[in-house]
Order: structure tokens, then sequence, then C-alpha cells
């Protein structure tokens, strides 16, 4: 029998082992994090910023740009190793190989995206314990989270985006929904989550680079999405097609995901600036109203973050210029000095904004109304790094072209 003074200790150690998830901060369980925005929930904010991070370890995990999904205490990455598209769950902690699973994956790259390599660059998305990819050639799987274990695959389709794959599939209740195929080939599908069998698709117009959301707008469920020449909200139940707005971009398609603030969808993408619109039903049919336009900043491949009104991002012009937009007026609070980044990957959390650039420096922000207000910039990589970090408690996981970092904020 227990001494009275060590019954309280030894159940405040039993709590502290079995907490599960919790005890690791914050799960990312697809792209973006947990509500695709961005958005850092779970951030143990330093007391004062250290002039370096803590290097925990460093593991070779293969090519690609896909962002580590964080679920628990496992880490899952999905990469390019030789032919093969693999996907390997690491202890958090430790970066301990827990299982790999893979398929091959051979195909030809286009020359023009030969820099960027071969990827996957669509990260994983993880949902009722299972795992579902995008790979470069199209061919979409879904694993078993805790074995590694191929659930369903359907192969690559006959033709595939000019510049291969980058969107990151979306789970919506029994469906996992991606875009498959090519230019005027190609279809937003919803897969059933289980079995993989097709339960709906819209054919209507072939994939963008950018990742599908799923907004409620005028009392429906929908998939808004960037599709090769357009913009267009879907029905998520079945797929049928609600409202279109044309839309393309000097650089064949858009990379950016969509973003809802309050009732408006933030549209943006090179050469077009940025717009906010209202989608509203009349009678039978849907139209969609712009709210406010501004030409001053726009967005390429970088997609931006919205804390307390204002949208953080990097615009293309003036050879990389971050800004602060006010997403209720449209007005542009501030930009920095140009040349700042290629491209960024950034989110927010609590009143910091996280921009790892291109560059493999990691600028840290304060949220701020009047003017750019970096506070700390931290070298974290040897190479490149295209991919979103993840970023749960102090712990920062970063993926270059071919390692994944864990560094901790202490």
């Amino acid at each position: 029998m227990f001494r009275s003074g060590l019954v309280l200790p030894f159940f405040l150690l039993v709590a502290v082992l079995t907490a599960g998830p919790e005890a690791f901060g914050q799960d990312w369980p697809q792209w973006r994090g947990p509500n695709r925005d961005g958005i850092v929930t779970k951030f143990d904010e330093p007391i004062a910023w250290p002039t370096n991070l803590s290097h925990r370890w460093q593991i070779e995990v293969g090519l690609g740009y896909a962002s580590p999904v964080l679920v628990g205490d496992r880490i899952y990455m999905y990469t390019r190793q030789s032919e093969d598209e693999v996907m390997l769950a690491l202890d958090a902690e430790s970066g301990e190989a827990l299982w790999r699973a893979s398929y091959p994956a051979p195909f030809e790259m286009v020359r023009a995206a030969f820099r960027h390599g071969p990827g996957p660059k669509s990260t994983p998305t993880f949902a009722d314990g299972r795992l579902f990819t995008l790979g470069m050639s199209g061919i979409v799987t879904a694993f078993d989270a805790e074995t590694g274990r191929q659930l369903w695959q359907h192969p690559a389709p006959p033709i595939e985006p000019l510049y291969h794959t980058a969107m990151s599939s979306i789970v919506d209740g029994e469906h996992v929904i991606v875009h498959v195929g090519g230019h005027n080939d190609g279809a937003l599908t919803a897969f059933d989550v289980a079995t993989g069998a097709i339960q709906w698709h819209w054919d209507g117009d072939g994939p963008a680079y950018g990742s599908p959301m799923v907004f409620e707008l005028g009392g429906t469920r929908q998939v808004v999405t960037f599709t090769q020449d357009n913009f267009v909200g879907v029905s998520a139940e079945t797929g049928n097609l609600l409202w279109i707005r044309p839309f393309s971009t000097p650089s064949i398609t858009t990379s950016l995901t969509p973003i809802l603030y309050k009732d408006t969808v933030i549209q943006a993408g090179r050469a077009n600036g940025i717009t906010a619109f209202r989608v509203q039903r009349r009678g039978q049919s849907w139209e969609t109203d712009d709210v406010w336009h501004t030409d001053q900043v726009s967005l390429y491949m970088t997609n931006g973050v919205v804390v307390d009104g204002v949208l953080y991002g990097l615009s293309h012009l003036n050879s990389g210029q971050y800004f602060g937009l006010d997403l209720d007026t449209g007005q542009v609070l501030w930009t920095s000095s140009p040349r700042q980044a290629e491209n960024a990957a950034i989110l927010g959390a609590g009143q910091f904004i996280f921009s790892l650039q291109d560059d493999a420096e990691l600028l840290i922000l304060r949220h701020n109304r009047i003017q750019f207000d970096p506070i700390q910039r931290y070298e974290v990589a040897a190479s490149s790094t295209w991919a979103q970090p993840t970023i749960s408690g102090n712990n920062v996981y970063v993926k270059d072209l071919s390692t994944l970092t864990l560094w901790t904020i202490d």
C-alpha cells in the first residue's frame, strides 16, 4: 500500500505518461494544419527569442516538398527515394523510423521543372487512422497510418498536369477529394475514404496546383478550388457545379489555396492582384459579387495567413515583397523593402508570423498593422526549403530538399 505522500506524485506521473497526443502539442494532420489555414494553435511562445534555435536531430528522408504531417507522437513524411514514392512513419521526438511503405512511381520530368526535383509535392492528409497521398504522376493512395499497409490505390491517369502535381487532398466526411488528370482531361474527384470507390466527379476543367478547401457558403457545403482556367465551387455532397469564375495566370495555373474571411472568399494569383468576393444564392442560381480588389500586391506561389483580419503574404511584385493587407477594406497597410525572397511558407502563431523562405532562412515577424516588423532570423537548412514547416509547442520540423530536421525554440 502506498504512503499518502506518494499517491499524488504517482498518479501525476501516470497522467503525464498516458496523456497521448496532447503531450506532443498540436497535431498537424494535413496541408497548412488542422484547418488548412496556416494557423498554429498550440505554440509555446519564448520569454525572449533566442539567438539560435536548438538542433535536435536530422535524418535523410528523400526528395520532395511535402510538409511533415504530425499526429500524436508520430511524424509522417511522403517523399521520393529513387524510382519509388515512399511513406515514412517516424518517432516525433527521436526521428527513429517506425515503418516504411512504398510503391513504384517512375515518370519523366518536364525540363522546365527540373530545378524543383521529382517530388512528390503534395502533402499527405491524415484522417481517422488513414493517410491519403497524391503522387507526382497522379497516383492516389490510401495507407493505414498505424502499420503502413496500403489500403487502396488508383493508378496515374493517362494525362497529367504539365508540371506534374502539387495539390494536397482534403477529407470531408467519408470523401477524400483531389483533382486528378491533366488540362481538359482532369476531374475533381471524391473517393470513398474506406474503399477508394469514386463517389462523384466534376470534369469541367483540369487541375491547378493549389489545394481545395471546403467552405459553408450560402447555407451549402462547397468544395472551393482553383482549376486550370477557373475558380469554382462545387457541391461537397454531389460534385455538381454551383458557380464558376474565369481565372488564369501567366504561370500556366495557380498554386494557391483559397481563403475564407468572414463571408468573403479571397482570390489571388500572379498578375491578378487580390480580390474579395461573396458567393450568394439567388433563386436557383449562384452568383459571385466582388467586394474589393487591389493591384498593389499579389501572390504567386506563397499562401498568405490571416491574423486579426490582416492578410500577411509575400507578393511576387518587386522581386518578393512582404505585405500586410486589411481584409475588411482591401487596404494595403504596409509593404517591406523589395527582394526579400522568391517564395515563402507562411504560418501564424499567436501574435507572430513564421515565414520559412526558400533560401532556408526562417523569419519571425510580429503581428503589426503599421509596419513590417521582423524580430529574428534563423538559418534552418543547408539546401532550399520549399516545403511548409510544421510547428507544434516549441518544436519546428523543417524539410529541405532531402532531409527532415527538428529544431526547438528554447
